[in-house]
């Protein structure tokens, strides 16, 4: 890969990350604040109650999928700085430019990814 794409690939996975931490970031403040407490208002019944902590429940798994998806571009920017990036580590070929542009903290090329996949079913 060369230098210049390495660069840009540098400044997507940063900016990705930046966006995911400060949605993050807002998503911990309105639980923290209790904002969707508030909004339900008082006088709640066992339905609502159980909405609420379903919604709350779903709220806090996405952000552990963020948190998933900010580890993955960290290996991703270390990857870059190591010289590694961009190469699948299950057999050492080069991932596809297109694949990096659509999932740029890839660490598998889309073969391996999907065998890996298969095996997990």
């Amino acid at each position: 890969m060369e230098k210049i794409q390495k660069e840009i690939f540098k400044k997507v996975l940063n900016k990705k990350r930046e966006e995911i931490l400060k949605s993050s970031q807002n998503e911990i403040k309105n639980c923290l604040s209790g904002e969707a407490r508030q909004t339900f208002g008082t006088g709640l019944d066992l339905g609502d109650l159980s909405a609420f902590h379903q919604s709350e429940n779903m709220r806090y798994r996405q952000l552990g999928s963020k948190n998933e998806i900010i580890k993955k571009i960290d290996v991703a920017i270390t990857r870059l700085k190591e010289g590694n990036y961009g190469i699948c580590e299950e057999c050492n070929d080069e991932i596809s430019e297109e694949r990096l542009k659509v999932v740029p903290f890839a660490i598998y090329c889309r073969n391996c990814q999907e065998l890996k996949e298969a095996r997990n079913g």
